[in-house]
């Protein structure tokens, strides 16, 4: 036996303007479909913005049901979206937002773990990271090279092949 460590690695900023351009632009636009969401009862709104290879802007907000496991949060709209209306184009960077009718966020907001398992079902399918932005209503900005940041085992189609 051996015990085993594993390393995270974040950038951390202070506030969205302290990032590119185009990653500011990203998390405007999931801001702005954030208020799309429909979230009656979780009052939780969340938007996702990523950037395709070839650079287009696709959103996506949660769409809640009340039988919750029906419903949908906004990261895989946005990726499901993408595939549907970009198919085979890669997905280069993903913005997750979040603001809550009952509270303030003012830390950054992480995707649940079965959106962690479609951004790395996305990996692995165009064989490339996406880059991630996390963050809330305020504070500070979280942005990781990729999901094993967040997902260090991760589960994905090579672990269905024979060896």
């Amino acid at each position: 036996m051996r015990p085993i460590a594993l390393q995270v690695t974040f950038t951390e900023y202070d506030s969205s303007e302290e990032l590119p351009p185009e990653d500011q632009e990203l998390i405007r636009e999931a801001r702005k479909v954030m208020d799309s969401a429909y979230a009656p009862y979780s009052r939780f709104h969340v938007g996702a913005a990523l950037r395709m290879e070839h650079g287009a802007i696709v959103t996506g907000s949660n769409q809640e049901n009340a039988s919750y496991p029906e419903g949908l949060c906004a990261e895989r709209v946005a990726l499901f979206s993408a595939g549907a209306v970009h198919p085979g184009i890669k997905i280069k960077t993903l913005a997750v937002v979040a603001a809550s009718k009952n509270h303030r966020i003012d830390k950054p907001v992480t995707p649940c773990g079965a959106c962690r398992q479609v951004i790395a079902e996305y990996e692995h399918r165009y064989s490339q990271p996406i880059r991630l932005i996390m963050t809330g209503e305020t504070g500070k900005v979280l942005v990781a090279d990729g999901i094993r940041q967040l997902l260090p085992f991760l589960f994905n189609g090579d672990d269905l092949k024979s060896k």
